[in-house]
């Protein structure tokens, strides 16, 4: 007997919902976590302690929130306000969604920073008065207290603009570059007047957020505008130049992004390829043309090679003032920015309102969900250990303006992407057993437990990095060497080999993740000591 017209009818519709869910989940959610945070993030960085300090410049005028108990910071030098009483800095919790004021004293505007070994932000330079400033903030828990605090002593020369890069040690680090400031500096220092290498062969006197990653021998990749060196930090000479970026100009203002790829175990951790994304037209800036399209292009470079050289290939949507995630999984994640213009007030249009999933095994791209907030000029993307990507800030504007095309965004949100999709819940391991430290070249247990055993199982390490103006300065992932899981009782148990020495992974804090068949588990936090 066949089925009736309107069965057929029901049974399409179910089918076609159904396909729908699916593809939904596919392509990731959102979810708005707090519709006033109180600033604009312009700098976000996510602490061991699972809190999130969010950070904007000083000289905005009033922000959003006010500093506690009637405080209020007064500050000679401060171009806007020299009284002034609203906070510029929040401590976000992701677990509740709540925020709480922090109080910084000199203007923090296109800063840069980086955690010690021992957890604790090292936040260097700005503009105007705190172009030369030194600020720390121990994190706390949730509950606490812990605030910013100002150090007496100064950067041997004004940073604005720069990058900086954890250093082997875990308890220096380099700063590299800014406005009219072609050289790098150590903090803390080494010696008196070390370190000025001359940037200007990188494309400008200006080396505005150079890309800076530490490479497994130890040097440096820096790369700005569209040239790039290896350099030893040590001795200050270049090891080398790489060949040319083909295309347009990828740093501030044409703003680009970039990611160093996994470092694996399967090359003893000695392969590293960059990633560079995006950017800004050619002349986009000089002519001030905010509906120049912007570029589609990313070019993969193996800056370990002994022959380096370009692969280049498109993504699906044009980006400028884009970040690059390294996710959990070892794909990359493109978020935020436009498709035209380039960076400054009110210089870019057409948001890019979808992320794109990169697999860098693959060499594919995929389309996500689209949000419906655009995140322009000073906006951010940081991974959190439960595996959702946290998006703050865009400012067009000079001052807090709520009016217009691109209002001052204080909204918060989350990006699922969709390896968190409830369908995968039954897959999804959870960790139950970890060593809160680890030494090199260490082997160590982890436990965990799953709904069902499927496919290959992978324990992959993740920096904590200082995500500002479309780069996350210190962002590395390691894939560890990983056993074939064993029953453990009513867990599994792996062994996983730590990385052999501190120029892979410098002393710091690192998010350990449990991959099954590319579903991750939360992250926990550990301590990578020397």
């Amino acid at each position: 007997m066949g089925l009736s017209k309107t069965t057929l009818v029901v049974l399409v519709t179910l089918q076609y919902l159904l396909s729908c869910a699916y593809l939904v989940a596919a392509q990731g959610s959102w979810a708005l976590l707090n519709k006033n945070a109180g600033i604009s993030s312009m700098h976000t960085a996510v602490t061991h302690m699972n809190t999130v300090i969010m950070l904007d410049r000083t000289n905005t005028g009033p922000s959003a929130i006010k500093l506690p108990n009637g405080r209020c910071r007064k500050q000679p030098a401060e171009r806007i306000s020299k009284t002034d009483c609203y906070a510029h800095s929040v401590m976000f919790n992701p677990a509740n969604n709540q925020v709480r004021p922090l109080y910084v004293y000199t203007d923090t505007w296109c800063s840069s920073g980086q955690f010690f070994d021992n957890g604790r932000m090292v936040q260097t330079g700005g503009d105007f008065e705190g172009n030369r400033k030194i600020r720390t903030l121990q994190p706390c828990g949730a509950g606490g207290n812990c605030d910013w605090v100002e150090l007496g002593e100064n950067l041997a020369t004004g940073r604005w603009y720069a990058s900086n890069q954890l250093l082997p040690s875990g308890i220096r680090q380099i700063i590299v570059g800014g406005r009219n400031t072609p050289s790098y500096e150590f903090y803390p220092k080494r010696k008196a007047g070390e370190g000025f290498f001359n940037l200007g062969m990188l494309g400008g006197y200006n080396n505005l957020y150079p890309f800076v990653y530490l490479l497994p021998n130890g040097d440096l990749f820096i790369f700005a505008v569209r040239n790039s060196v290896q350099l030893n930090w040590n001795s200050g000479k270049v090891v080398r130049g790489y060949p040319q970026i083909p295309g347009n100009p990828r740093n501030y203002p044409s703003a680009g992004s970039a990611a160093m790829l996994p470092l694996t175990w399967q090359t003893n951790f000695g392969f590293a390829e960059i990633m560079v994304c995006g950017g800004a037209a050619t002349g986009a800036s000089n002519s001030g043309n905010a509906n120049a399209p912007a570029s589609a292009s990313c070019g993969r470079i193996v800056a370990t090679s002994g022959k380096p050289n370009w692969a280049m290939q498109n993504m699906p949507i044009r980006r400028v003032m884009g970040d690059m995630i390294n996710l959990p999984t070892g794909d990359i994640l493109i978020i935020n920015g436009a498709q035209s213009g380039y960076q400054g007030w009110g210089k870019a249009n057409n948001p890019a309102l979808n992320p794109v999933n990169y697999n860098p095994t693959k060499k594919q791209f995929q389309v996500y969900a689209k949000t419906n907030i655009p995140r322009l000029y000073h906006s951010t993307a940081n991974l959190l250990a439960d595996g959702r990507v946290l998006l703050a800030g865009s400012n067009t504007h000079q001052f807090y303006t709520y009016n217009g095309q691109y209002p001052t965004e204080l909204r918060v949100e989350a990006f699922s992407p969709p390896y968190l999709g409830a369908g995968f819940n039954g897959v999804r391991p959870a960790i139950q057993g970890y060593p809160k430290q680890i030494k090199y070249k260490q082997v160590f247990i982890m436990t965990f437990t799953v709904g069902k055993r499927v496919g290959g199982v992978e324990v992959n390490m993740n920096s904590a990095p200082y995500v500002t103006h479309s780069f996350a300065q210190g962002q590395r992932q390691l894939k560890l060497k990983t056993s074939v899981p064993a029953k453990a009782g009513n867990a599994w148990s792996v062994q996983v080999a730590a990385v052999p020495g501190n120029t892979i992974a410098p002393p710091a804090y690192y998010l350990l993740f449990v991959v099954q068949n590319g579903i991750p588990s939360k992250g926990v936090w550990v301590k990578q000591n020397n």
